[in-house]
C-alpha cells in the first residue's frame, strides 16, 4: 500500500521532471512498504543512499534547466535543494551512529512531507516559466 500515490496534483507537467519525481516517490513508497512488512530497519540505509544519489542528479538536472532558460528564482530554488541535501546527510549521519530502528519513521515522515511539499509548492513555481521556454 503506497504512502504517496502519484497523481496530477504532484505533476509539474514537464515529463522529464515528473519521471524523476516519480522515482523519488517510489523510493519513499519502498521504505513505507518495508515498514508495513516489518523490514523498515533493513531498507532505511539503502533508501537514504538512493535518495542522496538520485536527488543529486535530479537537482542538477533542474538547476541546468533553470540556467539554460534563465529562471529568475533559481537561486532561491537551489538553496532549497542545498537545504534538503544537508538535512538528508544529517539523517544519514544519525542513521550511521544510532542505527536504523531509531530513524525509520522519522525518515519516512520527513521524506513524505518534504517531497510532496516541495513538488506542490516550490516546483510548481517554475512550471509556467519552463513551459514558456519550450521545456516539455
Amino acid at each position: 500500500m503506497a504512502l504517496v500515490v502519484w497523481s496530477d496534483k504532484l505533476s509539474v507537467g514537464v515529463r522529464s521532471i515528473d519521471d524523476q519525481h516519480q522515482k523519488l516517490v517510489n523510493l519513499l513508497n519502498q521504505l513505507h512498504d518495508a515498514m508495513l512488512e516489518g523490514r523498515g530497519a533493513e531498507v532505511v540505509g539503502p533508501v537514504l543512499k538512493g535518495l542522496i544519489d538520485y536527488t543529486a542528479n535530479h537537482f542538477k538536472y533542474e538547476e541546468e534547466l533553470f540556467a539554460r532558460t534563465g529562471y529568475a528564482d533559481s537561486v532561491a530554488h537551489k538553496k532549497e535543494h542545498i537545504d534538503l541535501v544537508s538535512r538528508v546527510l544529517e539523517v544519514q549521519k544519525t542513521y550511521n551512529k544510532k542505527g536504523p530502528r531509531v530513524l525509520t519513521l522519522h525518515v519516512r515522515n520527513f521524506l513524505k512531507d518534504w517531497l510532496t511539499g516541495h513538488i506542490q509548492g516550490s516546483d510548481q513555481k517554475y512550471v509556467a516559466h519552463l513551459k514558456a521556454k519550450g521545456v516539455r
